[in-house]
């Protein structure tokens, strides 16, 4: 145990800044630490970093490691499979259920602590349909099938390490970022079951948006229409005439990430990646065995240990603890 939570410590209080000298060039490491940047309002400074770098590229695709995969038809297919096979197991999904626990049955300790939980989240997801490809600047191309360039993640706007600090410390201050962070995905390119032929689908992933901007509401349409836009002019600086593709845009702020998906404060980890919210501490100190205060309700979402990301390891972990449970109960007489 004791190597267990050195290690831990070890690895959660490195910062990006401590990484950045690993890369071999300014440009490239800078790239990399976008995401290690997905948690609240974590800059290149912020210690525990370095862990949600090393989060990002822990998981592998049929055993080649930091390799994350489209899914065809989108990411709703991971979902339907994974309910698909549980209904086949004999299991009753319920959703869009307001109430499943009433705060009454609850001790007061865990409520508040649940409730002082950082759900904080500078994260917003722009998803795009366009005419056609993005032709990038570096790559000097100018015809439009998809290459190589247009097939993994595309990094915008941070080709330094002071230029992601900068879009944090906007956010900080209350303001959507001058020159936001964005990561652009084509996936597309690789599933033709989700655009016509000739158009192509584009989602991006954009810090840092507060969920309560000091200049201005998310729920005014100028207001979100300025920010779109701000994305846009950024891309075209690197691929040229990207604006005039756009066919149409669907926006999610933190807001809206929270009120359509039921995610708390927009947050896409369902809770932050901070140094007080991983290993023993994920979600709760003394909570993170997967049980509750009530009896046969178990957490098994990316709020419990080891987090957020698109692995299912939380479920897994969580199935394994029902399981001994269940092998413990006593028979009704």
């Amino acid at each position: 145990m004791r190597l267990y939570l050195s290690l831990s410590q070890a690895v959660a209080a490195l910062s990006l800044s401590t990484l950045g000298g690993l890369a071999p060039s300014k440009c490239l490491s800078s790239s990399q630490m976008t995401s290690a940047s997905h948690f609240g309002y974590g800059s290149v400074n912020t210690p525990g970093s370095g862990y949600v770098l090393l989060h990002h590229v822990m998981g592998e695709t049929d055993g080649d490691r930091g390799i994350w995969s489209y899914v065809e038809g989108g990411m709703g297919s991971v979902s339907l499979a994974i309910s698909k096979a549980a209904q086949e197991a004999g299991a009753h999904i319920v959703t869009g259920a307001e109430e499943l626990v009433p705060e009454n049955v609850l001790p007061n300790d865990f409520l508040h602590a649940v409730k002082n939980l950082d759900y904080s989240s500078g994260t917003t997801k722009i998803n795009l349909a366009v005419k056609s490809l993005p032709q990038f600047r570096c790559c000097n191309l100018c015809h439009p099938d998809a290459g190589p360039q247009h097939m993994g993640t595309i990094h915008i706007g941070s080709e330094s390490m002071e230029e992601i600090d900068s879009a944090c410390q906007d956010a900080v201050n209350g303001l959507p970022s001058r020159r936001p962070i964005i990561e652009m995905t084509i996936p597309s390119v690789l599933d033709k079951t989700i655009s016509p032929p000739g158009k192509h689908v584009i989602n991006l992933f954009i810090q840092y948006t507060p969920y309560k901007p000091s200049d201005g509401s998310w729920e005014d349409p100028a207001y979100r229409e300025s920010f779109a836009q701000r994305c846009f002019m950024l891309i075209d600086e690197y691929s040229p005439g990207f604006s005039s593709s756009v066919i149409g845009y669907d926006m999610l702020t933190p807001p809206d990430l929270e009120r359509e998906i039921g995610l708390t404060g927009g947050n896409i980890f369902h809770g932050a990646m901070g140094l007080d919210s991983l290993f023993l501490m994920r979600p709760l100190k003394g909570w993170s065995n997967y049980r509750t205060p009530v009896q046969g309700l178990y957490l098994c979402g990316s709020g419990a240990h080891p987090g957020g990301g698109v692995m299912g390891a939380p479920g897994r972990n969580a199935a394994h603890e029902v399981l001994k449970d269940f092998k413990e109960l006593k028979p009704l007489k």
